[in-house]
C-alpha cells in the first residue's frame, strides 16, 4: 500500500501513473482529496480541544487551591469531552475511508517502463539462450505429461477442482528435483538465504503485499477464531512481510515481475510448491537487485 503522505504530496504524479496503467484516476482515488482534508481537520480539531482541556485541568487545580467556583470549568470540561469523542470518531471514520482508497491504488510503474496499451507494445529488454528448434510439432507440457502418465489434471479436478494437478512417479520426482535444484543453486552459489515461511497468513500480511482487497475473491480463506487466515498464493507474501523485524531499517524486498498471461497447464495451478526468489536491500539498490534476482 502506498504511503499516505506520498500520495498526498504527489497526487498529480499518482494520477498520471494510473492513466499510464489504463485506469481512471477518479475511479481509483475517489474523493481522496476531500476525505484527506476532512480527516486532517478532525485531527487538528481534536488536538486543539485536548490542549484546551489540559489548560482547564491546570486551571481547575488553581481554582480549587484558591477556593473559587469551579462550576464553569467543570461544565466546559464535560462539553469538551463529548466534542473530543465526536471528533475522534470522525477522524477514525475518515482514516478508514483513506485506508480503503489507498489499498485500492496499485503499484506505480517505474519511469523506465514503456507505456503501452497491450502485449504487442511490450519492449524486449534482454534475451538469454536460444529457443530450441524442432523438426516436429512439439506438444504442450500438459499433453506431454498426460501421455507419459506423470501428470494427471483430470483426476485432480475430480478431487479438488480446476487448476490442481496430481503428479505420478517421475512427475512427482521431477517436481521435487526442480525445487531442490532451485534452492541448492541459489543458496550455495548466489548468496541467497533459504526460508520456509508459514503457508497461511493473516489479513494484514495480505494487505501488505496487495492481495487484499483486490484479489479476495480469488483467495482461499480459512476462518480462525474471530479472524481469518489465508492460504498464501506464493511465498512472496510471508517473505515480503518479514523485513520490518528481520532486516535492517529501510530495507525493502524486491521480486522479479511475473506476467499476467492466462497460461494453460501447470504454470497457473494452485500449489504452495513454487519457489519464488527475491532480494532485499536499500531503496536505491532496488534496480540492481532486480537485474540479478
Amino acid at each position: 500500500m502506498l504511503d499516505l503522505a506520498f500520495v498526498r504530496n504527489n497526487l498529480p504524479l499518482v494520477e498520471e501513473k494510473l492513466r499510464q496503467r489504463g485506469m481512471d484516476p477518479s475511479t481509483v482515488l475517489k474523493d481522496f482529496r476531500a476525505v484527506d482534508r476532512e480527516r486532517r481537520a478532525a485531527i487538528t480539531e481534536t488536538e486543539t480541544m485536548k490542549a484546551r482541556r489540559t489548560k482547564l485541568i491546570e486551571e481547575l487545580q488553581r481554582l480549587r487551591g484558591e477556593k473559587q467556583d469551579t462550576a464553569a470549568n467543570l461544565q466546559e470540561q464535560k462539553e469538551l469531552k463529548e466534542k473530543i469523542a465526536g471528533a475522534e470518531k470522525h477522524a477514525t471514520e475518515y482514516d478508514a475511508q483513506l485506508r480503503e482508497i489507498l489499498a485500492g491504488i496499485p503499484n506505480l510503474p517505474d519511469p523506465t517502463v514503456p507505456v503501452g496499451r497491450g502485449a504487442d507494445e511490450n519492449v524486449e529488454v534482454r534475451r538469454w539462450g536460444r529457443p530450441p528448434q524442432f523438426d516436429f510439432l512439439p506438444k504442450p507440457h500438459w499433453e506431454l505429461g498426460e501421455s507419459l502418465g506423470i501428470l494427471d489434471l483430470e483426476r485432480a479436478a475430480k478431487i479438488a477442482g480446476a487448476r490442481f494437478a496430481v503428479y505420478w512417479q517421475l512427475g512427482a520426482r521431477l517436481e521435487r528435483a526442480l525445487m531442490n535444484f532451485m534452492l541448492d543453486l541459489h543458496t550455495r552459489e548466489h548468496g541467497y538465504t533459504e526460508v520456509l515461511p508459514p503457508l497461511m497468513v493473516n489479513a494484514a500480511s495480505m494487505y501488505g503485499t496487495g492481495q487484499l482487497p483486490k484479489f479476495e475473491a480469488d483467495l482461499f480463506k480459512v476462518p480462525h477464531g474471530e479472524n481469518n487466515l489465508y492460504l498464501i498464493p506464493t511465498a512472496e507474501v510471508p517473505v515480503t512481510n518479514l523485513p520490518p523485524s528481520h532486516f535492517a531499517d529501510r530495507v525493502h524486498p524486491v521480486f522479479p515481475q511475473r506476467g499476467r498471461i492466462p497460461w494453460q497447464g501447470r504454470s497457473r495451478h494452485h500449489s504452495p510448491a513454487p519457489i519464488p526468489k527475491g532480494g532485499a536491500g536499500q531503496v536505491h539498490q532496488a534496480r540492481a537487485i532486480l537485474r540479478t534476482a
